[in-house]
């Protein structure tokens, strides 16, 4: 569904991204992992157009999306919930969930709000409330929502457990399975270890801009010298 090819991405005359290579495969789930500053969000960013990358290719179900707009890219098909949540203090939950739907031009099969609230009953029983009065896992659970009321083909998510408790950390995780075992696409980039070990299929490990090891949860297993050096683990 996704694939990078030798992603090079700069932030001024800093070369953060060196050679980025990855392919998330239809159906599957894919987490970046490594750590602080390693590139992680900036390779998601780079996917999504927020920071164009200065050489390589991005293509989204074999069509290239390198150059295209970060607007074009999500109507593609990708929904994006990013580490902030970007949740708006003055809407409630419902209408988070209505504007994201309107806005989304998939009509046919898009998901509905009755469906985010069965993976999320926490927010069926805030529904009424307004963003700011929402707790940081609450929020986490909307932003997750709003993008899949669009019914995006891939679903891309950073550091979705980043600050929050451990009681609502496996609340989220439950609701990724759930979303992973409907069919969705999933590409991951989380710093909890058991998290993404708990949902990815496949694992990248990025250290200084670069994939020191990509292959399955057996294989990053089995190179202890990987978890270690690279994952702190």
């Amino acid at each position: 569904m996704l694939e990078v090819r030798d992603l090079h991405t700069y932030y001024g005359d800093s070369h953060v991204l060196q050679g980025i290579n990855l392919r998330v495969a239809e159906g599957g789930c894919v987490a970046l992992l490594g750590r602080n500053g390693v590139g992680k969000t900036t390779t998601l960013k780079s996917i999504l157009g927020y920071v164009p990358a200065r050489q390589g290719a991005i293509l989204f179900r074999g069509e290239e999306i390198t150059r295209d707009r970060t607007f074009d890219i999500i109507r593609r098909g990708i929904g994006f919930v990013p580490e902030d949540r970007g949740i708006f203090a003055s809407l409630t939950v419902d209408e988070h969930l209505a504007v994201a739907r309107a806005a989304s031009r998939r009509r046919a099969g898009r998901t509905s709000a009755a469906r985010v609230y069965e993976l999320f009953p926490r927010l069926a029983e805030r529904r009424t409330n307004y963003g700011n009065q929402l707790s940081g896992g609450e929020q986490q659970m909307l932003a997750i929502g709003r993008a899949l009321v669009g019914d995006p083909d891939l679903l891309i998510l950073d550091e979705p457990t980043e600050g929050l408790a451990p009681v609502i950390i496996e609340a989220l995780e439950s609701a990724l399975l759930d979303i992973k075992n409907s069919g969705k696409t999933i590409l991951l980039v989380e710093q909890n270890y058991r998290t993404a070990t708990a949902l990815a299929d496949t694992v990248y490990v990025l250290s200084q801009g670069r994939v020191q090891f990509s292959g399955t949860l057996a294989a990053l297993e089995a190179n202890p010298g990987v978890k270690h050096t690279h994952l702190g683990v």
